[in-house]
């Protein structure tokens, strides 16, 4: 079965990912009850999960890449379309996700618990595309995102980090002013690695297939499983190159 935060093999009968120690479940987006990765629907509430949550579990402007990459940056991604696919690259990995996403959906009505985590999406994928990074996959409560492919970019350690520092400041921001409102924060953790990867396809609507070559995404998966809710959390790789 595969990891839904990066993608690793793991065996069938593992609770954890061996590769970024996620736990192997779904949780639903509706009531917050964790699913087996084979469940379609939610055990509790009937609610779609990973594919049959296509109409329901991410609002309409997050299912397509189409519809939330800015038109400049999707003529870069076309453009480089021939060039990129099934060669190898190296780029800078980016990992986020909202910590307690389960609390802020606990008791609320699930219309404002979607409403308050599609804005800290929002906010997520603005901070990618302001340095020219591109989402690769949307998981629930988090994204993850490349810098350097499929747009090419020698500086994509030193872009993923900016996005990386805007993301954390603009949802800080966000949480102070739902603090005032609602009475909680919230925080996100954010890992970064550098590495090569493998493009096999770009599609038409923008959606990558894509192979990480060595630990690449496994470790910056790794990195904002374990980085300090409202912190970043950078691989040794990703500040080698940045140093340079």
């Amino acid at each position: 079965m595969q990891c839904p935060r990066c993608q690793y093999e793991a065996p069938a009968d593992a609770d954890f990912c061996p590769e970024c120690g996620a736990k192997l479940e779904l949780v639903c987006s509706q009531c917050g009850t964790g699913n087996a990765l084979s469940h379609k629907f939610c055990k509790r509430c009937g609610h779609g999960l990973g594919a049959a949550a296509a109409a329901g579990g991410l609002p309409a402007k997050f299912l397509s890449p189409a519809s939330y990459t800015p038109r400049y940056l999707a003529e870069k991604i076309v453009t480089s379309k021939p060039a990129l696919e099934a060669e190898r690259k190296r780029v800078t990995v980016l990992f986020a996700d909202i910590k307690g996403s389960l609390e802020l959906l606990a008791g609320r009505d699930p219309e404002d618990a979607r409403r308050l985590l599609d804005t800290v999406l929002e906010l997520m994928v603005d901070a990618v595309h302001r340095y020219e990074g591109t989402v690769s996959h949307f998981m629930g409560d988090g994204v993850m995102a490349l810098f350097g492919a499929p747009v090419a970019h020698e500086d994509h350690a030193v872009r993923a980090c900016y996005a990386a520092l805007l993301m954390q400041e603009s949802i800080k921001r966000y949480s102070e002013e739902i603090r005032r409102t609602e009475g909680f924060q919230v925080q996100v953790r954010v890992g970064l690695n550098s590495g090569e990867v493998i493009v096999r396809a770009i599609r038409n609507d923008l959606h990558m297939d894509y192979t990480a070559v060595g630990e690449t995404a496994h470790l910056a998966a790794r990195m904002e499983q374990i980085a300090t809710p409202g912190s970043i959390l950078a691989a040794a790789n990703l500040a080698r190159l940045k140093c340079r």
